[in-house]
């Protein structure tokens, strides 16, 4: 690979090797304006109803020496794009080589071909396309917003469905009057009636804590498009002749409890509850569980059809970074902003995550540094790192106030490490990115807080 790659001023300490994709951008773009400024590349990133997102930047022209480095730069860039704010259909308006190999890497024989039948058959239900064109024939934006959630009269019922376990509140005029996680292993059922009985069982207790159940709302890791989910890794084992009954979940569930029934992205939902315990707008919600779940309340305090998939973004452009087993690339957030993550690091430090079940292992780390273990702390020092530069390169792509994080990789005194080495990298590092507040919400708050926003979503 012919890009440059950029090590970090602050190193993480069990990855030596990180190199941040916001340092290799911000170099790239430098180069491109050093050598006269470079060529248009537009990217028009069409989805569902004709909306579109528009992002442009400049490369080298054709003819200049480090031409190739833009092949590189465009496929993270376009990766990333993807994954923020999808696509079926994309528009790759500039240098016609970049197009062609745009083409090929996403393909259903290229190295994309994962992101190819994710975002074309799976998410939008049609052919992905790559359409070439010139800069100037790149549609304009299109884009959607609408307000979600902040619904807190009556008696609720709002839940959070993780890969190790499920959140549920009984909210009461905007009060928890109850929160209890019931441990589960979803990812590896085959037979749909596990999903709807341990959701179901989850929905009854809350509701034996209130006088009656109003409404119900839930976040889960995934794509949802009216209740139903396109994909989601907590149904991965789900066989395809049987999703149908994934499909239906959430509509028969709300026709047997009787009251209105909202399932949104768990991104969404942390940024949600970012937002309305800020009472501010602006907010990237970053929930650090099984995966890296992320959403975003704009600066209108709404939300966006963008799906806000971060866990296959790009945030290392390490070649030899590790590979997410799911989409088969390098370097994506989900390895750098879950419990996958702390388990990675872990036998570095000498510590083998002990336990049946995931979030039984990622308790046995958590007792080590909470028992004053040195290495154990630098796996929370390096993920602290990781989030820094991260943000660093998310900035250029939200328009940021605020950034929540949350989820069970935070709780303990983990949370306050990520928090505290995000900051001083921001601030000596980035000193143009240093008002982003970072923000760890209390121990509380960081466990359940999901399902009580959850709970909020039905109008």
């Amino acid at each position: 690979m012919s890009f440059p790659l950029i090590p970090p001023r602050h190193p993480a300490p069990l990855d030596p090797e990180f190199r941040p994709a916001v340092l290799a951008n911000r170099a790239f773009q430098q180069a491109v304006e050093a050598a006269g400024g470079g060529v248009p590349l537009v990217f028009g990133l069409e989805r569902s109803h004709g909306h579109l997102s528009r992002y442009e930047t400049r490369v080298f022209p054709e003819d200049h020496p480090r031409a190739e480095e833009n092949l590189f730069y465009a496929e993270r860039l376009l990766k990333f794009l993807l994954w923020q704010r999808g696509a079926w259909r994309v528009y790759v308006g500039g240098p016609a080589s970049i197009a062609s190999y745009l083409l090929q890497t996403y393909s259903p024989t290229g190295a994309r071909a994962f992101d190819y039948h994710f975002m074309g058959e799976k998410v939008y239900l049609r052919p992905f396309t790559i359409q070439p064109c010139a800069a100037h024939e790149v549609p304009p934006a299109r884009e959607a917003e609408q307000a979600l959630g902040r619904h807190l009269d009556g008696h609720r019922i709002g839940f959070d469905l993780g890969a190790s376990d499920v959140k549920v509140s009984a909210v009461s005029e905007g009060r928890a009057v109850f929160s209890t996680e019931i441990i589960w292993e979803p990812v590896v059922q085959t037979d749909p009636a596990y999903h709807y009985h341990h959701i179901r069982s989850a929905l009854l207790e809350a509701a034996r804590h209130l006088p009656r159940v109003d409404a119900i709302g839930g976040s889960a890791a995934g794509v949802y498009v009216d209740n139903q989910p396109r994909v989601a890794s907590l149904f991965r084992g789900i066989p395809d002749e049987h999703f149908d009954e994934v499909r239906t979940l959430f509509s028969r569930l709300q026709e047997e409890f009787g009251v209105p029934l909202v399932v949104v992205n768990d991104g969404e939902v942390t940024a949600l509850a970012g937002a309305m315990s800020l009472e501010d707008n602006g907010i990237l919600g970053i929930a650090m569980g099984s995966s890296e779940a992320a959403g975003y309340v704009n600066m209108a305090g709404n939300i966006t059809d963008w799906l806000n998939e971060l866990a296959f973004a790009p945030v290392d452009y390490n070649p030899d970074a590790a590979v997410d087993e799911w989409s088969g690339d390098r370097g994506v957030g989900a390895l750098y902003f879950s419990q996958q993550c702390v388990f990675r690091l872990a036998p570095k430090v000498g510590i083998t995550p002990e336990g049946e079940t995931k979030a039984a292992r990622l308790k046995s780390v958590q007792a080590h540094l909470e028992a004053g273990h040195k290495g154990a702390r630098q796996i929370w020092e390096t993920i602290g790192v990781y989030l820094g530069y991260a943000l660093a390169h998310y900035a250029a792509f939200y328009e940021l106030k605020h950034v929540l994080i949350l989820g069970r990789v935070t709780s303990g005194s983990g949370g306050p490490i990520i928090l505290e080495t995000a900051r001083e990298i921001l601030e000596q590092e980035f000193p143009d990115l240093a008002h982003i507040n970072i923000q760890l919400p209390d121990e509380k708050s960081r466990r359940v807080g999901q399902s009580i926003a959850a709970a909020s979503l039905p109008g």
